[in-house]
Parts: C-alpha cells; structure tokens; sequence
C-alpha cells in the first residue's frame, strides 16, 4: 500500500491525542462484545505511545492480551468521497469498530492498518472509533511467542527476541479522504547515463480512468523536470541529480487521472531517487561507487514512549546520527515509521530495510538467554505457517519501502537458527520471493555468531553477509587479544568461502554510563572503546569487509533477567541519548575515514 500524502485529490485529519482506554486485564471484553457501546471507565491513554511505560498500575504494564482504544471522530462535510482510516502500526494485532460494527482488522506490529470505513461513516456527522490493540504472539506470528497460562490463571506472554515487547497504538492514526477511482499502487524504477537519468513507473489504479498524466517534478521546487502519459513508461531526466549518501536527492513523480470529460479524478505524488544499487564480488556499489556502512542497528525506544513515534525524539536521533559520522542504519528488528524512512530519504540515511523476523531460533533469545531446548524447524514451533506469515511480512514492506532510495537492502531475518539443514527449506523460498517482489536490491539477513563459516546452511542463498558476533564479550569474555584472533579467523574464512561483500551488523559490549576503571573492566566505559578498537583493527585487515554497524545506537529495554538490568546497555548513547566514551571515539574514526 501507498504511504497516504496529501494531495489536490486527497485529505487529512489527524486522530492523535487522548483516547479513552480499556485494558482487558480480566480477559472479558470479547465475550461481553464491550466494543457495541462506549467504553467502560473514564481511564484515557496517549496516542501515539506504547501502553507500558505510561501507568502505575504493574497490571496495565505486564498485561498479555487486549487493549482497546476509543474516540469520536467528525467527518468532514465536504469528504464526499471514501472515507479510509489509517494507523502507522498497532502492536502486534488490531480490530477496528465503527459505531460497535467491525469494519476491519491487521496482524503484525510494524506495519500499517489501513480499512475503508466509507459505508459506515456519513460525512458531516460523528462515529465512534474502537481500536483494540492485541499484544499477544503465538507459534505462527511474526515474530513468534508463545502464551502460557500460569497456575493463577493469568497469562504470561514467552518471547525469544531481546527487546521490551511494548504495546499499543505507536504511531500516528489518521483518517483520510480518498477519491472511488484512485491510484492504488506505484512501482518506481531508475537507472542513469552519464548526466541523464531514467525513470521507468508501473501504476495499478482501483479502477481504469480515460486518461493518465505523468510529470516529473523537482522535491525543492515543484518545478516541472519532464512530462508523460500512461499507467507505465519511462522519461529522461536531463542533467539528473542523483540520490547520494550524505546529501539525499529527491524528485517527485506526480500522477494524475482524468475521467473522459477531463475531469481529475486522482492525484498522487510519489517521492524517488535516481540511484542504483549493485554487488560485485566484495563491494557494495552505490551509483558505482564503492560504499562503506558506518552506523549502527538501532531500535525505536525512548523513555516514557517506548515505541511510540515522536518526531522530536527522531530528529534528535538523526542529529547524534549526524554527529557522530554514521552514514547508514539498519532498521532492527522491524519496519520503521514511514516519517523515519521519509527523512531517510530526504537526507541521504542508508538504509538496511528488516523484517520482525526475529526469535526465529529456538535454542536462544537475542543470542543468549533462551532457557528451552529443542529444535527451531519443526511443527509447533518455526513451521509452514510461520513461513507464510513470513512471507505476507515480506510482501506488506516490500510494497510499503520500494520506492525510497534510502533503501538499498532487504534483511528478511534476525538471527535465526541457520545452523541446521532445515533452515535451508524454510528460507530458499523466502530468499526467491523476496527477489520476485523486488529484483533491484541486495537481499541479506544477519547470521548469529552460532552459526559460524563452515556451520552455516543458507548465507550462500543471499547477495551480502551480515554477521552478529560478540567475541570478547558473550564468549572469550574480556580477553580482546583472542576475541582479535576468532574474529579475523571467521572472517578470513567467510571471505574465501563466498567472496561476497561482508558488513558487521552487530557488535559491542553493555557498558555503564559513568562506570570507569584503567584496567579495562567489563563493563567500564574504558572497555567499550577497547572493544571497539580491537574489532576495528580487524575490519581494517580484511578486504571483505564494507562495513561496521556498532550494537546498539543507545540503550534499550528489554525483558528483565540476569543478563540484562534495566535493558540492554551496549548504546553508544544512553537511553536518554548522552554520549558514552564509545560516541565520541566512533566520532573520530567515522568523520575522517
């Protein structure tokens, strides 16, 4: 589905704010249908935000199931045309209700909920919207968990990824107008020669208008570039500017239907960048030039939020981004909002596009407090219907995420359990369809530090390696001189085994702010640089690699045990964003390379 712009065709009302809130915590609200009237209570939430971190109440933050948000909406007047609701996501599952009528519903968390809710709104009068929130993952979601009932009879949710499963409604919900005949899709492809540039689209309207007019537009100016007809076609942009790292470069396709008598029918304006994307042998090639990743794996996470989207907190992001010399990010271990991928490619952020396909590995959580045994491919666990709700993930951020130049590569998964023959089943399909879906980028996923060179069963399926080890850290703790030694053997290895591009996804040690010794401690802001250098040191030794993105960029919560004490602390920023030593020896390294 198309990211909603306003247009001449198309308008906006925003829903954020305060919401009356329900949280089911004893699990009644479906069976008492408490969606038909308004909702009990007079309690209210803040939308966007993630529930947990909002209330006192341990009941509301710990609670496994439904939480239902309400408000009225007025329609305006003047919207005679379908009436589309739309929420950046709802973690992990949404209903909707218009009126005590459901009207909809969206399983996965990271991705938009769109209904049309024309035939039970009337512009001009108000409805009562019911969203309900479901934060429940089972065997076959995306990512996977498991409910476990307890001996007191409530709900605990079991998950194997390694951060806080925040839940709610975490970005902005809105309601839209949007013509009968309109555009329902736009596929952008680009190329260039010498100062010319190519631009080749594919448009799926809902309905055949009588005519389509294509016009190129300049995303400074509006100034008209070139001009078309058609539902597909191509134009040449003369003295193009290309998308580039570090600087963005964005033109604008504008597509307008006509109605036979040369009525508008629908407008659109779909953002681009001329770029291209290739792998050849060990390097990563942007507008043919070699790229090197510097940046990290990052998370949306902040205090108060958790995962709700504020546009301060992300442009405070991208300015220590900025800051400290990060030319790239990889979105882990899910879709972002589209306001973040927007100043991606406003700005020139590449960008690693990942799916929520994480805790795919049975025998770990995050690579290391998992407590079951068993194996990961087998029925109940990481089956055919997880693969199928892999897939539909796949399919939903393809679709979302093509057009944008930020996007220069597909990760379909996290640390999955690719050390066994099965994992070769499960993701050769995955591999090929993400490809049918999109055969101008790299495809990856990020290969857990027990699945090493040799063990591996699947990195030889995809276009560029990307590893997550924490030698010196989780194994050889401490003892950088062997970490040093693991390291550059596994990647010496991988670079004769497969001679593709190699990029070091994750890497680092938790570290406390302020906490700081000169003998190196685990731990000690001192021992995170040490880290870090030793690492660099073999990066720097072997040509494979082209590319370093540090775990994490700030500390983030996750699900309290013995290995984490208030999340995960191996940010180069704290989780309210100041600066560890880390920070400012990246700064070094990354601003004069």
């Amino acid at each position: 589905m198309l990211v909603m712009r306003e247009s001449r065709t198309r308008d906006c009302r925003i829903l954020n704010g305060m919401w009356r809130f329900y949280p089911d915590l004893d699990h009644t609200a479906e069976a008492e249908e408490i969606w038909r009237d308004a909702l009990p209570g007079s309690q209210q939430c803040a939308v966007p935000a993630s529930v947990n971190d909002l209330f006192t109440d341990p009941r509301i933050r710990h609670h496994v199931g439904l939480y239902f948000y309400e408000r009225m909406v007025l329609v305006p007047g003047t919207w005679d045309q379908s009436v589309i609701l739309r929420c950046g996501s709802a973690t992990h599952e949404a209903r909707v209700w218009v009126n005590g009528q459901e009207v909809g519903d969206h399983r996965g968390g990271y991705l938009p909920v769109e209904v049309d809710i024309t035939d039970h709104v009337t512009p001009g009068e108000v409805f009562r919207l019911t969203i309900a929130v479901d934060n429940r993952l089972y065997q076959d979601s995306i990512p996977p968990g498991e409910v476990v009932q307890q001996d007191d009879g409530t709900w605990r949710q079991d998950y194997r990824h390694d951060f806080f499963n925040y839940a709610g409604l975490h970005r902005s919900v809105a309601l839209w107008s949007r013509p009968r005949t309109y555009l329902h899709d736009v596929t952008i492809t680009t190329s260039y020669s010498g100062s010319t540039g190519v631009v080749s689209w594919s448009a799926d309207f809902s309905e055949a208008p009588a005519s389509i007019q294509i016009k190129v537009l300049d995303h400074r100016d509006v100034s008209v570039i070139a001009e078309s007809e058609g539902s597909s076609g191509q134009v040449e942009i003369p003295h193009v500017r290309l998308w580039t790292p570090g600087i963005g470069g964005l033109y604008d396709l504008e597509i307008s239907a006509y109605d036979e008598a040369g009525q508008l029918l629908d407008c659109h304006r779909e953002p681009f960048g001329v770029r291209e994307v290739a792998v050849e042998g060990m390097q990563f090639l942007i507008n043919g030039e070699p790229f090197y990743f510097t940046g990290f794996g990052m998370h949306e996470d902040h205090e108060t939020l958790g995962k709700g989207h504020s546009d301060a907190h992300m442009l405070q992001d991208f300015e220590l981004l900025s800051w400290i010399g990060a030319n790239s990010l990889r979105t882990s271990h899910y879709p972002y909002s589209d306001e973040f991928m927007d100043y991606c490619d406003e700005h020139g952020i590449v960008v690693i596009d990942e799916t929520a396909a994480v805790g795919l590995n049975w025998a770990i959580a995050g690579g290391i407090v998992g407590d079951e045994v068993g194996a990961t491919f087998t029925p109940g666990h990481v089956d055919d219907k997880t693969q199928a709700t892999h897939k539909d993930h796949i399919a939903e951020l393809i679709q979302r995420d093509k057009n944008r130049p930020s996007v220069v590569m597909w990760s379909i998964a996290n640390e999955p359990d690719t050390a066994v023959p099965e994992a070769r089943e499960y993701f050769a399909p995955l591999v090929e369809w993400t490809r049918s879906l999109d055969a101008t980028r790299p495809v990856g996923f990020t290969n857990v530090m027990f699945a090493p060179a040799g063990v591996d069963t699947v990195s030889d399926l995809f276009d560029v390696l990307m590893l997550n080890r924490y030698y010196g850290w989780y194994a050889h703790i401490a003892d950088l001189k062997k970490a040093q030694e693991v390291l550059r053997e596994e990647l010496e290895k991988w670079q004769d085994m497969l001679h593709k591009p190699i990029i070091m996804t994750e890497y680092g040690a938790d570290t406390v702010a302020g906490l700081h010794s000169v003998h190196n401690v685990p731990f000690s802001e001192e021992f995170q640089v040490a880290y870090l250098k030793a690492y660099e040191e073999v990066f720097d030794a072997v040509p494979a690699v082209i590319g370093e993105q540090m775990w994490n960029f700030a500390d983030f919560q996750t699900k309290f045990g013995i290995a984490r004490i208030d999340g995960n602390r191996k940010g180069a920023f704290t989780r309210d964003r100041r600066p560890k030593a880390a920070a400012t020896h990246l700064r070094q390294r990354w601003t004069t390379r």
